[in-house]
């Protein structure tokens, strides 16, 4: 998706979710994989509004945030602030991802991450499966040898039907800018990739205007997720298929979850 489809979505994005529903659904997760990990140092990949970010450094971990959008990451340092231990970074999820380097030349190592996430369905707007493996190889390079970890989730696209739109949220919110306003999202399936469908009107207005948005994304199947991260040196790879780590079953999982360890 273009960079200024992320901004322009943005406001709209962070009305349709319920932010404190979603990340106590999500942290039990997250705990889990950091605590396995020994994670000190997170990299948020496609960071977005910066919600889980700034959640992971109220843990007490260090954390960097990248994502493409420049407006994204002026908003979320607004929001969220920067200090040593949360860095904001513009940069593409498929761009090599630079380790700090040493305090002087020959000295110390460079420090990898422990863990990189990459989640609600960033990977999936990739523009193909070649910029897929471009990221999840420049995050696995990322992190560190010997228990480092990644962790990707996206839509399961196979659990729905081809052709009809499932419609998911519809919520009323006050848009800045946009008043009173009535957003509905819903997900379609067409063929081996999907949409995301987006409808908002404002309803205080004299004259109401329709905005819709349609925007693709990549059926990303396990075996490929999995043969991409092994040949970019993971040395085990683990699918779930929801935030409770259920076993992930193709026909039947809402999300398509995978932790891949080097």
């Amino acid at each position: 998706m273009p960079e200024h489809e992320f901004d322009e979505l943005a406001e709209i994005y962070e009305a349709m979710i319920d932010w404190p529903k979603r990340l106590a659904n999500e942290q039990p997760l997250f705990r889990w994989v950091f605590e396995r990990a020994g994670a000190r140092r997170v990299l948020d990949a496609a960071c977005g509004t910066g919600h889980h970010a700034a959640m992971f450094h109220s843990w007490g971990l260090e954390v960097e945030a990248a994502d493409v959008s420049a407006a994204m990451i002026q908003r979320c340092r607004a929001r969220w602030g920067q200090s040593d231990s949360l860095r904001w970074i513009v940069r593409a999820f498929d761009q090599p991802i630079e380790a700090d380097q040493p305090i002087e030349a020959g000295g110390e190592s460079l420090r990898p991450f422990d863990v990189v996430v990459c989640i609600g369905q960033s990977l999936a707007l990739a523009p193909d499966r070649a910029t897929v493996a471009r990221a999840l190889s420049a995050m696995l390079a990322a992190v560190r040898r010997g228990g480092g970890a990644v962790l990707v989730h996206v839509l399961n696209l196979w659990k729905l039907p081809d052709g009809p739109c499932i419609w998911q949220k519809c919520r009323r919110v006050q848009l800045p800018g946009g008043g009173d306003s009535l957003i509905i999202k819903g997900v379609h399936r067409c063929g081996d990739g999907g949409y995301v469908n987006v409808l908002a009107t404002q309803l205080d207005s004299d004259q109401p205007t329709l905005r819709s948005e349609s925007v693709p994304f990549l059926g990303l199947e396990a075996e490929d997720l999995h043969r991409i991260a092994r040949a970019a040196g993971a040395v085990s790879v683990e699918f779930f298929g929801d935030y409770q780590r259920s076993a992930y079953d193709r026909a039947a999982s809402t999300d398509l979850i995978m932790l891949a360890s080097r």
